[in-house]
């Protein structure tokens, strides 16, 4: 009989449509490591062709369900007619959310990556901080050398916070949707730490420079006066000496 041939393929049709909805949108699902994360929206992508693949077979249900409804008594293709709409209806609001779904999870995805990769950054501009901190712990040298490696601190301390700021954004969307959190605020919390040491170790390390700056300025000074004087005295003994003057005819100088 051809009602109950249809009525088994829409049926069976159904019952794949119930499984795809407790497969892939009914369960609770948790990602806690980005393998799990990744292993998700693979098998999405996968159940999504599945089911675009299936709308050839709903088309072949519906056009024999269309084919048998004009050739029947009415009586006899009303309730036929009212499971095809249904099926038709199940199906596009599967596919409609089998897409959504999916697209969240490829943006959850792209944005976990998103995330490492600001984090990455940042974590070589700490690295390039690190190793000029350490450059300039014994720093050797006049106020002008000195103040290069004041300057050059200072420069990379004027580092923007819009990768921070991006870092902190993302891991909250992330985190709100308890996706990674637990790996995501244990990175955070590595990073922020490093971050704020660092921060703080450099801003001691300029005040350190700025006085080493100063005393050099005030050691240059001396110097130079002492240079000064000495120039003086020099200029005052070679005098005595081209003229024959005796040390003890000038007792000061003498001593």
């Amino acid at each position: 009989d051809k009602t109950v041939s249809l009525r088994k393929d829409l049926s069976e049709m159904h019952e794949w449509i119930t499984q795809a909805e407790e497969e892939y949108l009914e369960r609770d699902f948790e990602y806690k490591t980005p393998d799990e994360l990744q292993k998700a929206v693979e098998e999405l992508k996968r159940a999504k062709e599945e089911a675009i693949q299936k709308e050839v077979k709903v088309k072949l249900i519906t056009d024999s369900v269309n084919n048998f409804i004009a050739k029947a008594p009415p009586v006899a293709n009303e309730a036929l007619k009212k499971e095809l709409d249904v099926l038709i209806t199940n199906y596009q609001r599967l596919c409609s959310r089998l897409n959504g779904k999916c697209k969240t999870l490829e943006e959850v995805w792209s944005c976990w990556h998103e995330l490492l990769s600001y984090l990455d950054a940042e974590n070589k501009w700490l690295n390039e901080m690190e190793l000029k901190l350490k450059a300039t712990e014994n720093i050797q040298g006049g106020a002008e050398e000195i103040s290069e490696s004041l300057d050059s601190l200072e420069r990379l301390m004027r580092h923007p916070e819009d990768n921070r700021n991006q870092i902190r954004e993302l891991a909250q969307t992330l985190t709100d949707g308890g996706i990674l959190d637990e790996l995501i605020n244990e990175k955070l919390e590595k990073f922020n730490t490093r971050w704020e040491e660092l921060q703080q170790e450099a801003v001691r390390r300029q005040k350190t420079l700025e006085q080493s700056i100063q005393s050099a300025q005030e050691t240059d000074k001396t110097l130079r006066l002492i240079q000064e004087s000495l120039a003086v005295i020099d200029k005052q003994l070679t005098t005595y000496i081209a003229d024959r003057v005796d040390a003890a005819q000038v007792p000061q100088e003498a001593q």
